[in-house]
């Protein structure tokens, strides 16, 4: 196989910076935003005072539908918490699938990007935090790769499915069929926002960083159909790792395979009157039918192994600190939560 000088030494780089991260004391952090395309590029790194955050594994950091890594060089899709996380003694990299796509193969995406972190890191493990979509891609890459993964994470994902895909899915299929198409075919308004979905992932990829000649693919109807219940019955068949047996039920296990699964999530939509993501999660949520939900996944379904809370004060953005940091005033803050979890990794040798 015939590879670039350039990509030699964009890997030589990468070995010699993280080399020189990882073989410091434990008090060394740092921040690093990964992406397929462009591998992993140091964002900044530190030495602390704290090692409340110092987990023995990196930490590895999946974004949701539509996420991103760092925006333009400015935006973090995790505002504010990779920092949090470095203040205390963790190594964090952020990383960047497809935005938009099914989660098999978002997570076969996920899985390079770990094998690459654990190869130039000298690593063997990670531990996976997942958003939203990205909760699916960790619990695939830890089903699939086990011997790289020290511990998943879910935070707000729809382990069993968002009735708001499903309600887009009834919508678009409903609309289809009545203007005269056969099943499987769309009407030129479905056909619209699915194409504006794909441009969307584009973008975000273009935003990431990725270079022109490298951009991922993107499939707006894989991506909510991947988030739908009849989807996710098929997917937990195949990955039961850590799964409640019932919708509403609590997970029996919390390990497998030696690897502890966690979650996450929270029932509010309109958090904090100064955000206007809020607003747009108020109307989601009313697919839910009085349910409790975060505006895009129920309490139900973000539950997977030990469910450290699954009804924080947060919406779906809050679970990310988004946007900008606008969450519910004197509640729980999304940073302390993840800045607990690492410690609990911490304690656990993870």
């Amino acid at each position: 196989m015939k590879h670039s000088s350039a990509f030699y030494s964009t890997f030589a780089a990468s070995v010699l910076a993280l080399s020189a991260i990882t073989t410091t004391s434990a008090q060394a952090a740092a921040h690093y935003n990964c992406a397929n395309a462009s591998g992993c590029q140091l964002v900044s790194s530190k030495n602390t005072s704290s090692n409340f955050t110092a987990t023995k594994y990196p930490i590895v950091m999946a974004h949701g539908l539509g996420g991103w890594n760092r925006l333009f060089g400015i935006l973090d899709y995790w505002y504010g918490i990779p920092q949090t996380l470095m203040k205390d003694g963790s190594t964090v990299f952020v990383t960047k699938t497809s935005a938009v796509h099914d989660s098999e193969y978002r997570g076969e995406q996920l899985l390079r990007q770990v094998k690459t972190i654990a190869a130039i890191t000298g690593s063997p493990k990670v531990n996976l935090i997942g958003h939203s979509h990205g909760g699916h891609d960790i619990r695939y890459v830890a089903a699939i790769a086990p011997q790289n993964v020290a511990s998943v994470t879910a935070v707000a994902s729809p382990e069993q499915g968002s009735k708001m895909a499903d309600w887009v899915i009834k919508t678009v299929e409903e609309g289809s069929a009545k203007d005269g198409y056969a099943k499987g075919e769309f009407n030129s308004g479905s056909k619209l926002a699915l194409a504006a979905f794909k441009i969307l992932g584009l973008t975000l990829d273009v935003g990431s960083g990725a270079p022109l000649s490298k951009l991922q693919q993107q499939d707006g109807w894989q991506a909510v159909t991947a988030l739908s219940t009849d989807y996710m019955k098929r997917f937990n068949a195949k990955f039961p790792a850590a799964m409640p047996t019932s919708y509403c039920g609590m997970p029996a296990q919390t390990t497998v395979n030696g690897i502890p699964y966690y979650s996450f999530g929270g029932v509010g939509q309109v958090t904090n009157g100064l955000d206007p993501s809020d607003y747009m999660l108020a109307l989601t949520s009313l697919s839910f039918k009085g349910e409790p939900n975060d505006g895009l996944v129920s309490k139900c379904s973000n539950r997977l192994g030990y469910v450290i809370r699954d009804d924080y004060a947060m919406n779906h953005l809050d679970s990310v600190n988004q946007v900008l940091g606008l969450t519910a005033w004197g509640k729980t803050n999304a940073k302390s939560v993840y800045r607990t979890q690492a410690n609990r990794l911490k304690r656990a040798n993870k």
